[in-house]
């Protein structure tokens, strides 16, 4: 710890307490997760967990581990400084904690483009909510936070159902599944959408039973056919009858949101896990690649406008050749796949992957 020096605490969980810090050979601000080990119990599994998993995640919109730290009474992992979190970010800068249009389509966005990169490097993030989003001077959202996270592989591993705070948690989750895979993250995001444009939280439940209800209450009670399937993935979930709610018109809940931004959110919302859009499909909707509405009320960015609009539009330009380059390695895995069937030696190769939506990249060997 001599290269540093701790300047003000910043915060503290259930298992780690975080400094702001500055390091004497360079003079960067950093943040510092201070984690005291256990002399029995040793380094706990969810640093393990964070630190293995954050070596490899390299990218703009995910906080970057510097370097990690290990003496004999405490483990320190050494982070990029952001000034404050999503949640101190709505309540400080918006009106009564919404955001305006313009900074909750950038925001969005870049949640999307790091949700998209976990998932497309096999890794659940699944405690995706405000306050493990942090925002830095030039108005950059990272994902941080991976304590709770997984890297999952093929098929879909069985994990605990005790992921993601309440509020934010998938009803899949809520009802006991064991099997979910990246559209956990795709509900997170759904939900943190709607409290960027509303304020609030948009399911505030006291209880896993009282959470699913709240839901229900605004998406509409699913189909019994609906609640079978996710049931029959999970042969624990024991399903219960459940009050008919009617579904409430998104224009209600968000009555502030454009035409574009309800659809966007209905499809992140869906009750049905494998009817939930993927992050990466949600990157090229038209939310994001039509001009904006016309916003309500100026833009409360804390930094330059022109400086948010040129990270904006970078980013779109990189999604639309990310998206090129995907259809590119698929239009070869099919020519691939039809060359094979052509041969009389054997059957055509197959690849299994959890949703069938990273097919392309699995055939590349990843």
């Amino acid at each position: 710890m001599s290269n540093y020096v701790q300047l003000e605490k910043l915060g503290e969980g259930t298992y780690a307490t975080v400094f702001k810090g500055r390091s004497r050979t360079t003079n960067e601000i950093v943040a510092l997760k201070e984690i005291h080990l256990d002399a029995e119990e040793g380094t706990p599994s969810t640093a393990i967990r964070e630190i293995s998993l954050m070596k490899e995640l390299k990218h703009v919109n995910i906080v970057r581990l510097h370097d990690v730290i290990h003496t004999e009474t405490k483990l320190v992992l050494i982070f990029e400084y952001c000034e404050q979190d999503l949640k101190k970010y709505m309540d400080t800068h918006g009106e009564r904690g919404a955001l305006d249009p313009g900074t909750v389509r950038s925001f969005m966005f870049q949640l999307l483009k790091g949700t998209a990169f976990c998932h497309d490097n096999r890794v659940l993030h699944r405690d995706l909510k405000p306050q493990n989003l942090l925002i830095n001077r030039k108005g950059e959202l990272k994902l941080g936070d991976f304590g709770l996270a997984r890297a999952f592989g093929v098929p879909v591993n069985t994990f605990s159902n005790e992921v993601v705070t309440l509020w934010y948690r998938a009803p899949d989750v809520l009802l006991g599944s064991r099997t979910y895979n990246t559209s956990i993250d795709v509900w997170s995001c759904g939900c943190i959408f709607a409290e960027m444009i509303t304020g609030v939280p948009l399911f505030r439940g006291r209880d896993n039973q009282d959470q699913l209800l709240n839901i229900m209450r605004i998406i509409g009670t699913p189909d019994e056919r609906v609640l079978r399937k996710i049931a029959a993935d999970s042969p624990e979930i024991q399903l219960k009858q459940y009050p008919r709610y009617p579904k409430v018109p998104w224009q209600q809940v968000v009555p502030k949101a454009s035409p574009q931004a309800i659809d966007l959110l209905e499809r992140l919302l869906q009750f049905d896990p494998t009817k939930r859009i993927t992050a990466q499909e949600a990157l090229m909707h038209p939310y994001f690649t039509t001009p904006a509405a016309p916003l309500y009320g100026q833009p409360q960015y804390p930094y330059p406008q022109q400086a948010a609009e040129h990270a904006f539009s970078t980013q779109m330009a990189d999604a639309r050749q990310q998206q090129q380059q995907q259809q590119q390695q698929q239009l070869a895995f099919q020519q691939q796949q039809m060359q094979q069937m052509q041969q009389p030696s054997g059957p055509p190769n197959q690849y299994y992957t959890p949703s069938g939506q990273y097919a392309q990249q699995y055939a590349q060997g990843r």
